[in-house]
């Protein structure tokens, strides 16, 4: 299937999964996700991204409002392009020069695609389609070099620098942030009769999990997955465990009930 100028097939799984393409917007005034890893100082895209959601959820300590920031743009660039993988069996280029960030906006508004074309690993991809097997090595390894490569590696590195945030943490949310999106995708595929595409998910979900960035991020039984790190969460006031943490309760509070609020940073389950 190709890929379609506003990516329409995106849609439908839900916002976390859509992307903005309108060629009728103006998108020129947002920051790139290039300029957001760079670390450019306190004036960067991305400081002013975690200063929000400190603000938003009153994060007693810098690093609570990177971790969860993170997670956040990690699950909106797995959703996307896991869905497109799926829907579509292909890649857009999702380069971070490509893609714009409205660090105010929630999902779909605030990543914006300029430019629909074909990513770097399309052909690789698109003409191992004839065998399932290869068509889902090809199109994990697109994915791994999009979004492991091309964007969580470099936010990662820039956290670390800035907040001294712990790599396992991070890598953790990642982790935390692809179950969610292959989750989602694989429960609406079902309840839309899509026995297709939810088995490409959970085939390309297996792969990526494999991966060295990822394969000791947790563990997963079917759709359900168990991190074996936190994303600090629970130091948020009123905040608590999210349902795949490594901890049944908050540390820093037992016998804390483990009901958490919707923290807002990706599907959940």
């Amino acid at each position: 299937m190709d890929l379609d100028p506003e990516l329409a097939a995106l849609r439908p799984p839900g916002p976390f999964f859509a992307l903005r393409t309108d060629p009728y917007g103006d998108p020129a005034g947002l920051p790139t996700l290039a300029a957001a890893y760079a670390p450019d100082g306190p004036g960067d895209p991305l400081t002013a991204r975690v200063r929000l959601v400190a603000h938003r959820l009153r994060a007693p300590e810098p690093r609570v409002a990177a971790s969860l920031a993170q997670q956040g743009l990690a699950a909106r660039l797995w959703s996307v392009a896991l869905g497109c993988a799926v829907l579509y069996g292909r890649l857009p280029d999702l380069r971070p020069g490509l893609l714009r960030w409205d660090i105010g906006a929630a999902a779909p508004d605030d990543l914006w695609l300029t430019e629909v074309s074909p990513g770097p690993g399309d052909s690789a991809t698109t003409a191992a389609a004839a065998a399932t097997a290869a068509a889902t090595t090809a199109t994990a390894a697109a994915l791994a070099d999009a979004v492991l490569h091309g964007h969580l590696e470099p936010l990662g590195e820039t956290l670390r620098a800035h907040y001294g945030i712990a790599s396992g943490l991070l890598w953790g949310n990642a982790g935390s942030a692809l179950a969610g999106a292959a989750r989602e995708l694989e429960r609406w595929a079902r309840a839309e009769g899509r026995t297709d595409a939810a088995a490409r998910t959970r085939a390309l979900a297996g792969e990526l999990f494999a991966h060295p960035l990822l394969r000791t991020t947790g563990t997963r039984t079917g759709i359900a997955f168990r991190r074996r790190s936190c994303c600090l969460y629970y130091r948020v006031p009123g905040g608590g465990v999210c349902g795949d943490c490594c901890f049944s309760r908050p540390p820093a509070a037992p016998g804390t009930s483990t009901a958490v609020p919707d923290k807002g940073d990706g599907p959940t389950g």
